[in-house]
């Protein structure tokens, strides 16, 4: 969703070019009712939207949605990112950008959204099919069980966080908690590191699939997002070092 009609019809061409369907919109109202009509496998806001501006947007598509969110900011301001990211942006890009950094921070984005876990977040210690809940040699309490395809997956218990890393399902205290997929990523990257401190290179590098060095105020505010869902005890700041997921 871009204003700038030159700059919409060029960054619509320039994906299509890749092989994508793109819907375009000049404003945010509008955009607001083709996200409403239809199912998207991602979304590219501009921060500079007439009528509803992108994080006004961002904010709406968050209250029901979770679809991959990526931001575009004309200046790359400090407020701009911080905003969007707070809004619920799962990533962002400064104009003018370039098209492969485009698509690259897309296919990331696209990554993240439909990948299928084998034992995700256990760290390869997942019980084997049918047997009983155990705890791991972390302390973490795990419930094993198997996919429809015969996939092995388990179910972590951190406290009242429980999660089910088959079928991709987080609750707390028995009620299900909605997660965008990079939430979903990061906190299972949590779960597979327990009580271990992870780095925001790091977290940039397995979340968020940075192939370079990328802005690591998209870590911070995303676990700010997490706690918030999550409780904000669960995941530990270690000042200097980065964050660690509470056993």
């Amino acid at each position: 969703m871009e204003d700038d009609e030159v700059i919409r019809r060029s960054v619509a061409m320039a994906l299509e070019r890749y092989g994508y369907h793109v819907i375009a919109a000049g404003d945010g109202l509008t955009g607001l009712e083709l996200f409403r009509e239809g199912r998207h496998d991602l979304l590219l806001l501009d921060v500079m939207l007439p009528g509803l501006d992108g994080i006004g947007l961002c904010r709406r598509i968050r209250e029901t949605g979770t679809d991959p969110i990526l931001m575009m900011s004309a200046r790359g301001d400090a407020l701009d990112v911080v905003s969007g990211l707070e809004a619920g942006a799962d990533d962002y890009v400064v104009k003018p950008v370039d098209t492969a950094v485009l698509v690259a921070r897309i296919r990331s984005l696209l990554r993240r959204a439909t990948f299928t876990p084998t034992a995700a977040g256990t760290g390869g210690r997942a019980d084997q099919a049918g047997s009983p809940g155990r705890l791991d040699q972390s302390g973490q309490h795990i419930q094993s069980g198997e996919s429809g395809q015969g996939q092995q997956h388990a179910r972590l218990v951190f406290g009242e966080l429980a999660i089910d890393t088959g079928g991709l399902e987080v609750s707390l205290s028995g009620e299900p908690v909605a997660l965008a997929p990079t939430e979903l990523r990061l906190l299972l990257e949590f779960a597979a590191n327990p009580g271990i401190v992870l780095d925001r290179q790091t977290l940039l590098r397995n979340v968020w699939d940075y192939g370079w060095d990328g802005d690591t105020r998209v870590v911070d505010l995303c676990v700010q997002r997490l706690r918030k869902k999550i409780g904000a005890e669960r995941i530990e700041t270690v000042r200097g070092f980065g964050y660690k997921l509470r056993r």
